[in-house]
């Protein structure tokens, strides 16, 4: 396939707001492709390079962004692959500059409109609308499956990969992807509620969980072996011997469990986040931070037990597997409730002992790996969102010299972008102001006077007292009192809050509708 085809329907998906033509758009496109060029089509469809990051930075970008264009297009897919695969194996002394003559070379040979695809696709700015949501019920079209067992299939293994066989095998390759120890597979994730009253409301009779500020971890035994994966699927195991160890102590033979790792003090109640964060992910000196700053984990599902798949279980079936799987000591605190008063008492007790707040989950629901549903909420003390970083302001007086205040931008799910929000400089160290100059500079994409544009990558938490009208931003809304509470570093721009939990958040305050703003 030409890349000017794919170049064109990505135009045609962000084009339009009708999900049906978009699907009808991505669908042409996937059935017209070469079963050896299907992984590259959807990865590009969603912005994603499969080489990851291939050395380019935004300055080399900029200055190739104005070389000369072609007329008539003559690169494929394939073409384009290999270069960015020559460009990321691309190493040692005088590396830079071959890698900027490599992509030189590649937009000489593209059209205007190819150019300006492959700069924003290595930038990771390509926002086109083709969500993996839509993407998932066109792949379905194209190889005339349910869309179901797709979005199944996807949820295990990622829609680049289940396309390749749903493409190539219909539903006989569907059927390889199941869950199985050693896999990981995408997390349940939650909704913010705006207190206990409401979750209580939304979800009736509920299991509640102390919200722990730690680490989400993914733990896979099958006999003496053990790995763990990261909220982001990340395998971990080596900066976990202490978890390791207490996996190991379980009886069961195989085992998918989800929890939270963290540092807790002498006295059982949590240290900040950022004791959690030096020991996650951390590969030097293990042994010894194991010793000064041990974790603690706590588990609060079980997806998979000695051969049985749990997932489309509701969640109290759920819990009596973890509870026949693990030792008291291992689990989270948990309640079930079915008043407010009951569940404000627990809530009441989590904050006294240093937690978040508390999780309120559905009896009934699946674990339905990957989503944001209505069936988990997260009840805190204030306010949090985790906002993305879209650019920042160099500071003054004591912050001279530094990136201080912050644009904010939350994501909108149906065309990928970020709608601003608000800014602030409240909550930043001087150690956070330190990091987060030397970041920004990094992901710096352009510059408007004291003003640093960036690509969104960082998430950052958030804590607000409420949101507020506002017609200075496009989405009619802002920010009040929003200070930092912490970078999340586990997190990607996509696992952060959407609009939509914005808008729910202001008509749970307000109880109308965000208007427009200006």
């Amino acid at each position: 396939m030409q890349l000017s085809r794919l170049v064109k329907v990505s135009r045609q998906v962000a084009g339009t707001r009708s999900r049906l033509q978009k699907i009808a758009f991505l669908s042409e496109c996937l059935r017209a492709a070469a079963p050896e060029e299907i992984k590259l089509i959807v990865d590009y469809l969603t912005g994603a390079l499969p080489q990851g990051r291939v050395g380019l930075g935004p300055a080399i970008l900029r200055d190739l962004a104005g070389c000369e264009a072609v007329a008539d297009a003559q690169l494929s897919l394939q073409e384009v692959d290999n270069v960015l695969q020559r460009i990321a194996e691309t190493r040692g002394k005088g590396s830079q500059q071959a890698r900027r003559e490599q992509l030189g070379m590649l937009l000489s040979r593209a059209t205007a409109s190819e150019q300006d695809f492959l700069i924003r696709l290595i930038l990771g700015e390509l926002r086109q609308g083709a969500l993996e949501g839509v993407l998932i019920e066109a792949i379905a079209d194209a190889a005339g499956v349910p869309a179901r067992e797709v979005r199944r299939a996807a949820m295990l293994a990622g829609a680049t990969s289940v396309a390749d066989a749903a493409l190539r095998e219909g539903p006989a390759g569907l059927s390889r992807f199941r869950l199985e120890p050693m896999s990981p597979v995408k997390p349940m994730l939650a909704q913010p509620a705006k207190d206990m009253d409401g979750a209580m409301l939304a979800l009736g009779d509920a299991i509640l969980e102390y919200k722990l500020d730690g680490a989400r971890v993914q733990i896979h035994k099958v006999n003496r072996e053990v790995r763990i994966f990261s909220r982001r699927l990340n395998d971990v195991t080596e900066s976990l011997p202490e978890i390791v160890a207490a996996a190991l102590t379980l009886p069961a033979r195989s085992l998918i469990l989800d929890g939270e790792v963290i540092a807790l003090r002498r006295d059982g109640r949590p240290h900040p986040f950022q004791f959690t964060m030096r020991r996650f992910g951390r590969k030097s000196a293990v042994a010894d931070m194991s010793k000064t700053l041990p974790l603690s984990v706590f588990l609060f599902d079980c997806l998979y037990r000695d051969g049985d798949v749990l997932i489309d279980l509701p969640t109290g079936e759920r819990w009596s597997n973890l509870v026949r799987a693990a030792y008291p000591e291992l689990l989270v605190s948990r309640t079930e409730a079915s008043d407010t008063h009951t569940a404000n008492a627990f809530l009441a007790k989590a904050l006294a002992e240093g937690h978040e707040g508390v999780m309120a989950k559905s009896i009934t629901s699946p674990y339905a790996a990957g989503n944001r549903g209505a069936e988990w909420l997260k009840v805190k003390q204030t306010h949090t969102l985790d906002l993305v970083v879209l650019a920042a302001e160099w500071g003054s007086g004591r912050r001279q010299g530094w990136l201080s205040n912050l644009h904010l931008g939350a994501r909108d799910a149906r065309d990928g972008s970020y709608v601003m929000l608000g800014k602030t400089f409240k909550g930043l160290t001087d150690k956070m102001l330190e990091w987060q100059t030397r970041r920004l500079l990094q992901l710096e994409i352009g510059r408007e006077q004291h003003v640093v544009h960036v690509r969104p990558e960082l998430v950052v938490e958030i804590a607000v007292n409420e949101i507020q009208s506002s017609s200075q931003y496009p989405a009619g809304m802002a920010l009040r009192f929003a200070r930092v509470k912490q970078y999340r570093r586990d997190k990607r721009p996509t696992d952060a809050d959407t609009i939509d939990v914005v808008r729910a958040l202001y008509r749970r305050q307000t109880g109308v509708e965000p208007a427009a703003g200006g």
